[in-house]
């Protein structure tokens, strides 16, 4: 389980509908829950092996930089063009 704190709710909530989109390549070989608590996305895999968690948390952390990334360049640009 990796909990990874936002700035507020509604971003962890953009990046867990950012991140689900995407299906697990190998969906037999490997279980992925997202949720959100409060500001932190809550991701929970079960692998059958320890390689296949180490690709996963490590393709899921490479997703997360770039959602924060992301956030970070566009977030408040976005939230005051939505507003207008």
């Amino acid at each position: 389980t990796l909990e990874i704190p936002f700035v507020s709710h509604k971003h962890a909530l953009f990046a867990k509908q950012t991140i689900e989109v995407d299906a697990e390549l190998q969906p037999q070989a490997v279980r992925r829950t997202l949720e959100v608590k409060d500001n932190v996305l809550v991701a929970t895999f079960t692998t059958l092996t320890v390689r296949l968690a180490r690709l996963t948390t490590n393709a899921f952390l490479e997703n997360v930089d770039l959602v924060v990334r992301t956030l970070a360049e566009f977030g408040e640009e976005a939230e005051r063009g939505r507003s207008k």
